[in-house]
């Protein structure tokens, strides 16, 4: 694998985000390489440190992304400078650095491109490490406070993972990327378990004491910080509370991210010491929203987007529908070949509803026939090329009192969000 030709070498600092991203994709004949050789190597050319910034690892099947905005959200409110990465992105690949709430521009992605560029030689980076590499990069210079980084895929081996964290977190466990990370829970809470490190504090928010994630805490003598046990949570009449050990607050609103996730980030928060009074904290959960997350994109009929694409966030997303009031349901769905289909759609077969099944134009994409094939007989179907179409005709057929539910993958997602942008641009 060589590095850019000579031509390319001449005049990549002149090139757009575009023609970096097509770069990236052309690097390395994998979109997933498991192991930290590579990017370490990198990572040390790039001459990177932390040292100076209290970091935070946040790992998990779901609730990754919302719990580190919740955090991201908290910082600000402390005035503290904050910098994220998160991947993967809904519109623009620019979501995945944010500095101080605002996505980094493309002028700066580019130039933390062109410093792993030249730091990476002749080694082969996947897409995600060296996007991840730039992130880092990005962060970095940006001389933030507070570092708060997302954990992509498993933990152990993920890229984000070469850099040793202040507080590590994990949010949940359950199947989803079986091929990478095991069949089993146990075998998923030994990947996450990898972002632990010696002597720091984790907080975990999964409610099961999996083994691996209790041999984990002993062998790296780590204070942890257990769901249910040393923090919990109650929701009644539409009120939270939250208590610790230490502390405890009694009327906080409903958030608009899953309380498990809020209840996870408070301790957080406690460990970081950002000496937030409960009213701050009332505001913060109020402003925390993340986009694809339940997300409500209009009224009249009622179009609720997720990207659900594994069994524990779909059974969330039900969740969510059984609050709402509607006459008729829409499911508008397109999931990835590689996920299991068939439990994430499971428990929908109780509800009434009209499926609108539509394919994914990505390499892993599955068809609507797919997914068709996996569903209870007795369920109304309609087959659609693109899930675009999908989402064009239930809207077609829904009247104002009616909900469609739009969910199956973040690429999903990305591309009604991306028709709706369009739409609002003509």
């Amino acid at each position: 694998m060589t590095n850019l030709s000579s031509k390319q070498a001449s005049d990549f600092e002149a090139w757009s985000l575009n023609e970096w991203l097509d770069h990236l994709s052309a690097l390395h004949p994998k979109n997933i390489e498991m192991g930290l050789g590579r990017v370490t190597n990198v990572f040390e050319q790039l001459d990177i440190s932390f040292s100076k910034q209290t970091v935070v690892t946040v790992a998990g099947t779901n609730g990754k992304g919302t719990t580190c905005a919740f955090i991201e959200q908290a910082c600000l409110a402390a005035g503290k400078k904050v910098g994220v990465y998160s991947s993967p992105h809904l519109i623009d690949y620019t979501e995945r650095v944010r500095i101080n709430g605002v996505d980094g521009s493309e002028q700066a992605h580019c130039h933390a491109f062109q410093a792993v560029e030249r730091a990476r030689g002749n080694i082969p980076l996947t897409y995600f490490e060296f996007g991840t590499l730039a992130g880092l990069k990005f962060i970095h210079d940006a001389n933030v406070d507070i570092a708060v980084l997302e954990i992509g895929l498993g933990g152990r081996l993920d890229a984000v993972n070469i850099v040793s964290p202040d507080i590590a977190v994990i949010t949940s466990i359950d199947l989803d990327h079986q091929d990478w990370l095991g069949d089993t829970k146990e075998l998923v809470a030994a990947e996450k378990a990898g972002i632990m490190r010696p002597d720091i504090p984790v907080v975990i928010g999964e409610s099961v004491k999996y083994h691996a994630l209790i041999d984990a805490v002993a062998s790296n003598n780590a204070t942890a910080w257990w769901q249910r046990q040393d923090f919990d949570y109650q929701v009644e009449h539409d009120v939270m509370s939250w208590t610790n050990h230490d502390v405890s607050y009694s009327h906080l609103p409903l958030p608009h991210i899953p309380v498990q996730n809020v209840s996870t980030g408070l301790q957080v928060l406690q460990i970081l010491e950002l000496g937030l009074s409960e009213e701050q904290i009332t505001h913060v959960i109020q402003d925390t929203r993340v986009p694809g997350r339940c997300q409500i994109l209009s009224q009249s009929p009622k179009v609720m987007l997720d990207v659900a694409h594994n069994p524990h966030a779909t059974d969330y997303l039900l969740s969510q529908i059984a609050k709402c009031d509607y006459n008729n349901l829409f499911l508008v769905v397109g999931m990835l070949k590689d996920k299991d289909i068939k439990a994430s759609l499971a428990d929908f077969s109780g509800l009434n509803a009209q499926w609108m099944l539509g394919g994914l134009d990505v390499p892993r994409g599955a068809t609507a026939g797919e997914i068709k094939s996996v569903l209870d007989e007795q369920q109304k179907v309609l087959e659609f090329s693109t899930v675009a179409e999908a989402f064009e005709k239930a809207k077609a057929l829904a009247h104002e009192q009616d909900l469609i539910v739009v969910f199956g993958s973040f690429f999903t997602v990305s591309d009604i969000l991306r028709l709706t942008n369009e739409g609002l641009n003509e």
